[in-house]
């Protein structure tokens, strides 16, 4: 089975926890790649919060949970199903551990790429006890026959399967106990709209503001014992990519530093020269992000160009670029899509000193005479995820 029993962190256990993590501190250095898209360690999970009260930014949603939280609890149902979207990074897993904790409830996660079988799914089912959480990462990834499985389990709390073959075979359904189901996808639109109808909550996590990510990062230094000023923060807030994982990691990697040149307080020209050296720039594009600005820029003179080329020009993955770098760059307005293809903005020209190609007479887009206004139309905010 590939579901993971987390048991929520409390008192001194919590405390001996954080204790264990800065003990196993590791002075390796990331790429800047893995600062962007890495996986979640122990020190994540350690500086997560545990109540929505302790959950920074996303305002809306957090008073939409504990409405739902608090109903749930009077009177003495399991939540209804929930469904977290958005881009990587936002707080989709740390949501679904504090819906968890807010219930007083155990939460079980696994992700669909580990589900392969129907068989599989219906064993995790079946072992949950009544007001458990399930926490199912990259839903949208899930195979048909294992979307069969889960409409009758959260409509009608039971599961359907078939016992013997042929002329003996008899369909058998089988009772489960009240649960929650989590969902968490970063693309909503490949999600099948039977499975999307079933959830009764269907929360969008958005992109976080600078000063939600200045909480975040003090936060995150305290509890990992490091004192950086406030104007530090205000930097590393500025370059975390509006994203709270980014953020946290660049406080870890700014620790690293801290730790190595053995310095008492990180302050704003400490942590610029730190993130300058992890190639991290003043928009918080890393080398993959200006590579490929200047492929569209100085290769295909702005675009349109399709996202396999540069796929195969960067020697990535289409969907590590459409789910990791796309986004950010899109709301930061450097990067525009179309039909056609993906162009390059104004501001991309000056963020990289190209401005005096965008006016070249072979330019095939100059004729738009588009400007960083319109970046933010609504024809352009509809590309964003």
């Amino acid at each position: 089975m590939h579901a993971q029993v987390v048991e929520p962190i409390h008192g001194s256990k919590r405390s001996n926890h954080l204790a264990e993590n800065r003990g196993m501190q590791s002075m390796t250095q990331q790429t800047p790649e893995e600062i962007l898209a890495g996986g979640s360690d122990d020190d994540d999970r350690a500086l997560r919060p545990r109540r929505l009260r302790d959950f920074v930014g996303q305002t809306d949603i957090k008073e939409k949970l504990a409405v739902a939280v608090a109903a749930a609890r009077t009177r003495g149902e399991a939540l209804d199903h929930v469904l977290f979207s958005g881009p990587p990074g936002l707080g989709k897993t740390t949501l679904a551990g504090i819906i968890a904790s807010e219930l007083d409830a155990r939460l079980q996660t696994t992700s669909a790429p580990a589900i392969s079988k129907p068989r599989d799914l219906a064993r995790i089912l079946t072992l949950l006890e009544e007001g458990d959480v399930l926490f199912i990462d990259e839903i949208h990834r899930l195979s048909r026959p294992c979307e069969e499985i889960l409409y009758p389990a959260m409509e009608d709390g039971c599961i359907d399967f078939v016992i013997g073959e042929g002329m003996s075979a008899q369909s058998v359904k089988l009772h489960l106990k009240p649960f929650t189901l989590v969902g968490a996808t970063t693309r909503s639109g490949m999600l099948s709209s039977p499975l999307k109808s079933r959830f009764g909550l269907e929360l969008k996590l958005d992109f976080y503001s600078e000063e939600d990510l200045r909480h975040i990062i003090m936060r995150s230094a305290a509890l990992l014992q490091v004192l950086v000023d406030e104007e530090a923060a205000v930097e590393m807030a500025r370059r975390a990519r509006m994203t709270p994982r980014v953020a946290i990691r660049l406080v870890r990697r700014i620790r690293d530093y801290v730790t190595v040149e053995k310095i008492d307080r990180a302050n704003r020209a400490f942590v610029q020269s730190c993130l300058e050296r992890l190639g991290i720039d003043a928009l918080g594009l890393i080398e993959l992000d200006r590579r490929l600005l200047r492929l569209m820029i100085e290769r295909y003179k702005g675009g349109p160009v399709g996202i396999k080329t540069l796929a195969a020009l960067v020697d990535e993955e289409e969907r590590t670029l459409e789910e990791d770098h796309e986004p950010y760059m899109l709301r930061s307005a450097l990067m525009e899509k179309s039909p056609q293809g993906r162009l390059a903005t104004r501001k991309a020209y000056e963020h990289l000193d190209c401005l005096h190609l965008w006016g070249s007479p072979d330019r095939p887009n100059e004729n738009r005479q588009r400007t960083d206004d319109d970046a933010h139309t609504p024809d352009s905010q509809s590309y964003l995820f």
